[in-house]
């Protein structure tokens, strides 16, 4: 069985956590191709996107609080079971509503690695460790970003854009035979009180009662919903506007993610003076990075690099901030990991489905929308951390 403290666990949970990023990322240098298979437009197409974080902040509300009662392990192989048959259900659809319906399912079931890979941390680790051990989780799924694209452009000029979900298929039962064989249940104490969307909501607002997880959980929605807004756009705008071709669009792509991979090593390095000091230096490059972005485009540089270089800043920025900040909302409540750890998970994507949405939807002859949403959210998050001092000491 995995065992606390070995690379092994934090490998079989970065792996988890990694299911998503690879079930979106994957896919984007196809996105030209299954617009014209499918016959479809630009913002119909986003949808497939965009529904997937709707799915995945759906199942993000259950999962929790029904691993709170029944444990880990059962709740985590039945959604990598239901994300595996919806992953053969998008390699045979053969319309662009079939896949938006595939896609959300798929999502409703990736949803549970997520949200339970960080609840398993909080019933293993305490304080700056568990943040720690969310950056070294981060450190290796961020190769799933960098890679993924790179090889779903590579499958998509071979063979098409369907094999590409039979990949994801393949992912998912390895990660099922793993997690039934070898991981064992954290959860020690199970909550007693009864299941309902009434009972969840209501603990849901207990939560949001404590002033230094509003903080916490506001910084991680606004970091990944630039980042979101990146995942969103960057095909179109570096492929249809900067004319990177599906190869070069995904090095591209894998570059960024290189530098969140940098990031949460970096962020491990200074952890040592605490996350507050992580977090405000990541801030400080979510910021930084946006604010370049939208510079650049505003000045009319029509280069790629104009977008992926900052890109790259908002990323190291990430790697540093998010790991650190998904620990700190979730240490004041180890009695409720799995619930807390649920609103974390649908407040962020929830809003960055809406961000996604609106960026496909505003994308024309123009990378400025995508770079002001960018700046936006890195700004945001920044200045909210910087003056909610007051209410996040309260976490410590």
């Amino acid at each position: 069985m995995l065992k606390a403290n070995t690379w092994a666990l934090t490998a079989t949970l970065a792996g988890l956590t990694a299911l998503g990023p690879l079930s979106t990322d994957m896919y984007l240098p196809a996105l030209p191709e299954i617009l014209s298979d499918l016959a479809t437009t630009n913002p119909v197409l986003q949808l497939t996107l965009s529904a997937f974080l709707v799915g995945f902040a759906a199942g993000q509300i259950v999962y929790g609080p029904l691993a709170d009662r029944h444990g880990r392990k059962p709740v985590l192989i039945g959604g990598l079971a239901l994300y595996s048959i919806a992953s053969l259900a998008c390699t045979i659809a053969n319309s662009v509503e079939l896949l938006i319906v595939a896609r959300t399912v798929q999502a409703l079931g990736a949803s549970a690695p997520i949200v339970l890979a960080r609840a398993v941390v909080r019933d293993l680790y305490e304080g700056p460790r568990a943040g720690n051990e969310l950056a070294r989780m981060g450190s290796i799924m961020g190769l799933v970003p960098a890679v993924a694209p790179f090889f779903g452009g590579l499958i998509a000029a071979i063979s098409g854009w369907r094999p590409i979900f039979f990949v994801m298929l393949a992912f998912g039962l390895c990660l099922s035979l793993i997690v039934g064989r070898s991981l064992p249940e954290t959860l020690k104490h199970r909550t007693k009180e009864p299941l309902s969307l009434i009972a969840i909501f209501r603990a849901f607002a207990s939560l949001l009662t404590h002033g230094g997880f509003r903080v916490h959980l506001a910084v991680v929605t606004l970091t990944y919903s630039g980042l979101f807004a990146f995942i969103s756009g960057s095909s179109f705008v570096l492929q249809d506007l900067y004319g990177l071709s599906p190869t070069v669009y995904g090095i591209a792509f894998g570059a960024c993610a290189g530098a969140y991979v940098l990031g949460t090593i970096g962020g491990q390095r200074i952890a040592t003076r605490g996350s507050s000091a992580v977090i405000t230096a990541g801030t400080l490059l979510l910021a930084a990075g946006g604010v370049v972005m939208l510079a650049c485009v505003l000045a009319g540089l029509e280069s790629a690099l104009s977008v992926v270089l900052p890109m790259m800043v908002y990323m190291v920025g990430v790697g540093f901030a998010l790991p650190q900040t998904q620990a700190a909302a979730l240490m004041p409540f180890p009695d409720r990991a799995g619930t807390a750890s649920s609103l974390v998970g649908v407040t962020q994507m929830s809003i960055a489905a809406i961000v996604g949405i609106g960026v496909g939807a505003s994308i024309g002859s123009s990378a400025v929308p995508l770079a002001a949403v960018i700046a936006a959210n890195g700004l945001a998050a920044f200045l909210i951390y910087k003056f909610g001092k007051h209410l996040r000491e309260a976490s410590i």
